[in-house]
């Protein structure tokens, strides 16, 4: 139901646009996230953002390198990349939650898509 995509390599410092579309049924209604985990560690909150986007929060490590936005007449989340570096690197997952909860916790989000493998070389 989720379709995520736009991962692939970049060099330090290049941008990549990340977007992960919803099919079957429209999910404006609930709030959305990105994460993101590399094997051996938990996956980790990148940024999340309200059902009507007007409300935004990301993690530390990404604030003002990552955008998030959505465009509910397209079903479709977005999270716009720059400056990216080799911590960076990770496959890249979005989520709808549809209760409440946290943007930070995995466990509050309750409809997961592919992910996306995202490589940044130095």
């Amino acid at each position: 139901q989720l379709q995520a995509s736009g991962g692939g390599l970049a060099q330090a410092g290049d941008s990549l646009r990340l977007s992960c579309a919803a099919s079957g049924r429209s999910f404006s209604n609930y709030p959305m996230g990105w994460f993101r985990q590399v094997p051996g560690k938990e996956r980790e909150f990148v940024g999340g953002i309200s059902r009507n986007g007007g409300f935004t929060k990301y993690a530390d490590s990404v604030k003002g390198r990552f955008t998030i936005s959505r465009d509910n007449a397209k079903n479709t989340v977005y999270l716009q990349m720059i400056s990216l570096k080799p911590e960076d690197t990770g496959v890249y997952y979005c989520a709808v939650r549809r209760t409440v909860g946290d943007y930070y916790v995995p466990n509050d989000y309750d409809i997961w898509g592919q992910g996306t493998l995202v490589t940044v070389s130095s």
